[in-house]
């Protein structure tokens, strides 16, 4: 496996014909082998749990809006409602996330993470942190700012107001 130095090996700019083809693949393979590198950390740390990628996923987006909505979580996760129901149950089982009734439609039902929920949560981010700090780093900030336009551009115009609301700040919390 190569090491992050080895990447000044690979093409720093893309070619003159970057919607070629082989342009595209290479962005595929890319993607594909930097997302897979980038979780190995945090798969390991998750196995031991006997958990997984869709649990890690629902544990980051919770973390990331505490008291979010489960439809709000299902659309941002994109998975049907029962495999939603799925990974719930498992992470409440296990006293890592909770669900409380909406305070402005009853119907609701809110998550938040546990004390311990987001401990483990904490952990599997810096799994990922390291390897995509070290790789911003050699990348620098113009690189940076295209890659996160690119991948926006991958996301479907209707779905990006509910990833753009992850950048929010979080409203302040009451305390008793």
């Amino acid at each position: 496996m190569a090491d992050v130095n080895s990447l000044h090996r690979l093409p720093v700019g893309a070619s003159a014909q970057f919607l070629r083809e082989a342009e595209i693949r290479r962005g595929i393979e890319l993607l594909y082998f930097g997302y897979s590198n980038m979780v190995k950390g945090a798969d390991v740390h998750l196995a031991t749990q006997g958990l997984g990628r869709a649990h890690h996923r629902a544990l980051y987006f919770i973390a990331r809006r505490p008291g979010m909505p489960i439809g709000d979580l299902l659309a941002l996760l994109n998975i049907t409602k029962q495999s939603l129901s799925r990974v719930l149950g498992d992470l409440q089982e296990r006293g890592l996330v909770v669900q409380a009734v909406g305070t402005r439609d009853r119907r609701q039902r809110m998550l938040s993470l546990t004390p311990a929920g987001a401990t483990l949560e904490t952990e599997l981010f810096e799994c990922l942190r390291d390897g995509v700090t070290r790789a911003y780093g050699h990348a620098g900030q113009t690189a940076v700012t295209g890659f996160w336009t690119v991948l926006t551009g991958l996301i479907p115009p209707e779905d990006r107001p509910l990833v753009e609301a992850l950048q929010q700040p979080l409203p302040a919390r009451r305390t008793a």
